[in-house]
């Protein structure tokens, strides 16, 4: 049987979304140690650094997926993708703080303009299995994150001074190389490669496709109640589960004691299990609706934020990092069926860059406030519970949410 080109759609975007989040910015974790020493920053700092990221990609999440949705996917991720190559490589380049953030900032607007439209492809490639398809796109986060992990330190560890570098030289380079593999591949519609949508039968008609504006998109996905109250759930993720991330390698090698090394075979292995979140959870969202699986994932992500807290590392360490690895990724997934459920195929990307904004001004905000707690009271073990608080506050307002496998 021949496999439909959608599949290779959401594989091409699962190599996207390595390039964009995975070494875009999930990276950061595993150089922001050395870095840190390297610039002499403070935590709040190096915080901030990550929230100047996190804005770029808030002011690019709106804009992205209206461009996507004017212009297609193909150019956006494609055009997005170069911006961030260049301004990774111009990051190794970095001799002070203000320099590290504004490029920092500017990877965020190219992770923003390409995470956005291929999330939300999908929905235009897929009338069944579209649960499915997304988490197979989300599972190049994890993918990237586990490759950073294992990649990465042994290059800050053997160029001294110059590892963190020449880490941020060899991760711009992958994504500027990468840019151009995606644009190969990549369609913004079925009828371009004259195929139905996967799943349609042979007497599916698509609806017409008129043209559309931005501020006609942009009134239409905000004009809709249940896509606001999809965007603050998603505000929660944003704040909670970005204060884990960004700080797990410091915090087990300044606070824990563990070895730089092993912290980043750690990151690696969480990184790895993220891969397979977004297909689980997808898969899970399909059949039991996008509202209970979301709450199913933010509660185990309460529970990952609890268990690092305990006072000895041990078993409880490790069922941290296994709970966060496997559910962690799962909410963007699941957000971007959700907003393709509600405002369909031709809308997603402009539906899913508006929760989005939702969630960037959380994932701004996760970074800053969680150095600054620790710059504050000497640990990370306050921020790590404000995210737990968060995380179960999401989980009980997901229950308020109008959506499920389909909308009525």
């Amino acid at each position: 049987m021949k496999l439909h080109y959608g599949w290779v759609i959401a594989f091409t975007g699962t190599l996207v979304t390595v390039l964009a989040h995975g070494f875009g910015r999930m990276s950061y974790s595993v150089i922001l140690p050395a870095m840190k020493e390297g610039l002499g920053l403070s935590y709040t700092q190096a915080g901030a650094i990550a929230t100047g990221n996190f804005i770029g990609y808030l002011v690019l999440a709106l804009l992205g997926g209206l461009l996507a949705a004017r212009f297609g996917a193909r150019r956006t991720v494609f055009v997005s993708l170069l911006v961030m190559g260049v301004s990774m490589i111009l990051t190794g380049l970095a001799k002070s703080f203000p320099f590290a953030f504004f490029m920092r900032l500017i990877t965020g607007m190219g992770n923003g303009g390409s995470y956005i439209p291929i999330m939300a492809l999908p929905a235009a490639w897929f009338l069944t299995r579209k649960g499915l398809a997304t988490g197979v796109v989300a599972a190049g986060i994890g993918l990237g994150l586990s490759l950073s992990g294992f990649m990465l330190p042994p290059l800050i560890k053997g160029y001294g001074e110059m590892g963190w570098r020449l880490a941020w030289f060899l991760l711009g380079g992958l994504v500027l190389g990468g840019s151009f593999v995606c644009y190969l591949l990549l369609r913004d519609r079925p009828s371009e490669k004259g195929l139905l949508p996967y799943g349609a039968s042979s007497d599916y008609a698509p609806l017409p496709r008129a043209p559309i504006g931005l501020l006609g998109a942009f009134r239409t996905v905000a004009s809709d109640r249940e896509v606001w109250k999809l965007g603050l759930a998603y505000f929660g993720y944003g704040f909670s589960y970005i204060i884990y991330l960004t700080f797990f390698v410091a915090y087990l090698t300044k606070e824990r004691g563990v070895e730089f090394g092993k912290a980043g075979f750690y990151f690696s292995a969480l990184g790895f299990l993220s891969i397979f979140c977004g297909v689980v959870y997808g898969w899970i969202s399909d059949r039991i609706g996008r509202r209970n699986a979301m709450a199913m994932a933010y509660l185990a992500l309460a529970v990952s934020y609890m268990l690092l807290t305990f006072p000895r590392l041990g078993l409880w360490y490790l069922f941290s990092l296994a709970i966060y690895g496997i559910s962690a990724f799962s909410v963007p997934t699941l957000m971007a069926a959700a907003a393709s459920d509600l405002v369909g195929d031709r809308l997603a990307p402009a539906g899913l860059g508006f929760i989005t904004l939702f969630f960037g001004i959380g994932q701004a905000f996760g970074p800053f406030v969680g150095g600054l707690l620790k710059d504050l009271y000497g640990t990370f073990v306050i921020p790590l519970w404000l995210s737990t608080a968060i995380s179960v506050l999401a989980a009980l307002f997901c229950f308020r949410l109008a959506i499920g496998t389909t909308r009525p």
